[in-house]
């Protein structure tokens, strides 16, 4: 299995990405939801206790405003790493078909214009798609293992193909 060199699998994760993730799972927790609304309760119970003041207002909007600024931080973290583990793990299968094409790796770092021209390119995929009358086939392992080993030697046999017909230098 292909592993890139420099990442160990088994690592472990510095303490604030630790936190970081911890934070992230609570905060998606069914506890985290009944905690943040017993927290208002609580507030909102409070308010003729002390004359619904000033203060008290002011407490819950900073906490309130606190707790949004951290999140916003906690969301996009996360989405931005599901985010390049989903582009990733598209890239491997891009790189993993036999008759991908690998330009398409890393679209993501694509400009607006080239994604667009490229939509366009696999909308016409999708119309001749729609055309064929076996919509059901699959592939299995062994095929793209298989696929992998023929991209690999169709790329050597190229190599060897554009070596040979060089000119000769004098």
């Amino acid at each position: 299995m292909f592993r890139p060199t420099g990442i160990n699998m088994n690592r472990k994760r510095g303490w604030l990405e630790r936190i970081s993730t911890l934070a992230t799972q609570w905060t998606d927790s069914s506890l985290a939801f009944v905690l943040a609304v017993g927290i208002i309760l609580i507030w909102a119970i409070t308010g003729p206790l002390f004359g619904f003041s000033n203060t008290w207002q002011l407490v819950i909007n900073t906490g309130t405003t606190i707790v949004t600024f951290l999140m916003v931080f906690l969301i996009q973290r996360s989405q931005n790493k599901d985010s390049m583990a989903l582009h990733l793990k598209l890239n491997e299968l891009v790189a993993a078909l036999p008759w991908s094409s690998n330009r398409l790796i890393s679209a993501e770092d694509l400009t607006e214009e080239e994604v667009k021209i490229l939509r366009e390119h696999f909308h016409k995929l999708v119309e001749l798609a729609k055309q064929d009358e076996e919509l059901n086939q699959s592939h299995s392992i062994e095929e793209a293992e298989a696929g992998h080993t023929r991209k690999k030697e169709s790329r050597k046999a190229r190599k060897r193909s554009r070596r040979k017909n060089r000119p000769k230098q004098q």
